[in-house]
Parts: structure tokens; C-alpha cells; sequence
């Protein structure tokens, strides 16, 4: 029998989120940042029961790369969108399951016995969001996994791959296998930063797969953190900061390098390597105060909206539109969750 042809491949960690609003007095009692995303060090470690036990807890489906995998299912035809990443065998595992089936997106999953499915402590704070993972099982994904029965024809089927910038923080030869083979078929190989710390502190894996990336997308805070980390002279200006990545070295020159910068309600910036004197500049309808619920995997969804937009065929313009579409439907939800009944994007 013929393996499923999923034309959108991505590659991430699994986590589910621990969500709890009004957070001030954790951001002070865990040293936290209120618009940020780190992974925990020894003195976060207790947040997780200190939630569980003290917060009203809502638990959502989350690891950025999932999460824009759901949004891409959300748009596009059932069986378009596969997912892996690696999860322990318990029921956080079974919710994320739960979730992906919700929203069409299928999983193929390195479960590892005897560990814990990694999570994230998300502390909402007006409408400002502080990310803390412990990645546990996911950064015991295996290369190997790759090149499995059950993964390997996917990955050859697939016409484009996705993954987030925090895999780079244990797997960069995943990454890079995946890209270079992507790169020689001229495939679409799109890369998410992530967070600030990842240019910040994982320089050298991220500068390695860049060759390989056909898109990079970002939010400003990520952007100042790479131009910053790399030296430009203007930190804050996303358009240079956007064509300095797109004009860098490229391994496949068949296709142009495309670099999306989003800035929440202020206008999204796209550098193209084939124009990258020719910026474009998007408008972005803000939400209103009032109907925002919760910025939690707003960047996710768009990067969902913009991938499922491409898988389907449309031109850069359009993808944008649709990645801006899914992140307002994002912040007027809890958590990186979409409507039901479906809304029409594309």
C-alpha cells in the first residue's frame, strides 16, 4: 500500500501548554519577562506545579511548530499536513493527539517509554505572553526517526518543510538533513526564528541551516535579536534586517529567498532575495482591545495561514493575507486554538 502524500512536512516539539492568566505576581516570583519565551533553568522548574496547584489552568495544544501544522491543516484540504516530534508515553501525548485530530493535522510521533511529554507554562498578562518550556521528551528526538519506515516517505512526498528555530536547541542534524535534502530537490524548505534567544544564543546551528531556507519568518522582537547577534548596524530596522537574511548566502539559487517579519497590529514586512531593494509592506487591521482574548501562538497561527496559503498555490501577497487572517482569528481565542465551524480562509 502507498504511503499517504502530505504536501506540508514539519518538524517540531510537542508541548502541551499550561495556561494562566493574570500572571504578575509569577513573572516576579520566577524572574519572567512579560512579552517572552525561554526554556526553564533550574530556578523555573517548580512553576509547573505551582499552576497545577495554585491557577486556574487551561490546557491547550502548543509546541510552535504543532501549532502552525494545525493552522496549515485548518486551511487546506483533509490529509495535507504531517507533523513529527518526539512525546513520552502518557496522557499529555493523548491530548495532543486529541487536538491534531481536531484539526485534520496527522502525527507521526517518536514516543518514548518511560518519559514525560514535554510542556509549556504560558502566564498571560494583559495581553502580553511569557513563555517557559521544559522540553523533556521532545529533545530526545532522534535523527533516526527520519529515515523510519513510517517517516521517510513522507519526507520524500512532501513539496514543502516547516520547522521552528527552538529545535535547533538539540536538533540541528535533523534539521540539517532534512533542509539539504529539500534544497537538492528544490523543495520549499521554511524556517521559523522563533524567539530572541534563539539568534541570541543558538548563533552558529541557526547560521548553519540558513543556506538551506527558502522562507524565514519572524516576529521584531526575533528580528532585533539576529541583526543584533550578527552585527547590523540598525538593530530595530526590520526592513535591512529582513534583506541582509534574504540576501545571504543561498545553497539552491533556483528559488528566491523569501524573509516575513510580523510586528503584531503594526504592519508585516516581506523581503524577497530576487527584489530585496523592493520591500513590501502589509497593513495589519488591528483587533480591538476588547476582543482580544489571548496573543498566546498568534505568530503560530500566522505562519499556519501563510504555509497553508503557499501549499495551496497562491502568490506571496495572498499568503500573507491569510497568515494575518489566521492570527486574528488566533488572539480571539484562548490559546493557539481556530474557530469551529470552519472559516473559510483561502
Amino acid at each position: 500500500m502507498a504511503a499517504p502524500s502530505y504536501k506540508l512536512f514539519c518538524i517540531g516539539n510537542p508541548l502541551l501548554d499550561l495556561q494562566v492568566r493574570d500572571g504578575e505576581e509569577l513573572l516576579k516570583k520566577y524572574d519572567l519577562k512579560a512579552n517572552d519565551a525561554i526554556l526553564a533553568e533550574e530556578k523555573h522548574m517548580p512553576i509547573y506545579d505551582d499552576l497545577v496547584k495554585n491557577y486556574q489552568v487551561t490546557y491547550v495544544a502548543g509546541g510552535a511548530s504543532q501549532n502552525a501544522a494545525r493552522g496549515a491543516a485548518y486551511v487546506l484540504p483533509p490529509d495535507s499536513v504531517v507533523y513529527t516530534g518526539c512525546v513520552g508515553d502518557d496522557d499529555l501525548a493523548d491530548q495532543l493527539r486529541a487536538a491534531n485530530k481536531r484539526e485534520g493535522l496527522h502525527e507521526r510521533y517518536l514516543v518514548k517509554n518511560g518519559e514525560k511529554t514535554g510542556a509549556c507554562a504560558v502566564v498571560l498578562t494583559g495581553h502580553d505572553r511569557s513563555l517557559v518550556t521544559t522540553l523533556r521528551a521532545a529533545e530526545k528526538f532522534e535523527k533516526s526517526h527520519l529515515s523510519s519506515p513510517e517517516v521517510a516517505p513522507l519526507i520524500d512526498a512532501a513539496k514543502v518543510f516547516y520547522v521552528e528555530g527552538f529545535f535547533l536547541t538539540h536538533g540541528t542534524e535533523s534539521i540539517l538533513e532534512v533542509s539539504k535534502k529539500a534544497s537538492a530537490a528544490s523543495k520549499v524548505f521554511a524556517l521559523n526564528l522563533s524567539a530572541p534567544f534563539i539568534p541570541q544564543f543558538f548563533k552558529d546551528q541557526l547560521q548553519s541551516v540558513l543556506p538551506y531556507c527558502d522562507i524565514i519568518i519572524g516576529n521584531e522582537t526575533e528580528a532585533e535579536a539576529y541583526a543584533s547577534a550578527t552585527g547590523l548596524p540598525e538593530p530595530k530596522n526590520l526592513v535591512a534586517t529582513a534583506k541582509a537574511i534574504a540576501i545571504s548566502p543561498k545553497e539552491n539559487k533556483s528559488q528566491p529567498r523569501v524573509v516575513i517579519f510580523t510586528h503584531g497590529p503594526e504592519s508585516t514586512v516581506l523581503v524577497s532575495s530576487a527584489e530585496p531593494d523592493n520591500a513590501k509592506v502589509f497593513k495589519v487591521t488591528p483587533i480591538p482591545d476588547d476582543q482580544i482574548v489571548d496573543t498566546n501562538g498568534a505568530g503560530d497561527a500566522f505562519a499556519g495561514g501563510f504555509l497553508g496559503a503557499l501549499v495551496a498555490g497562491k502568490n506571496l501577497n495572498d499568503c500573507v493575507e491569510a497568515g494575518h487572517k489566521m492570527g486574528a482569528m488566533c488572539v480571539q481565542l484562548v490559546g493557539p486554538q481556530f474557530k469551529w465551524p470552519k472559516v473559510q480562509i483561502l
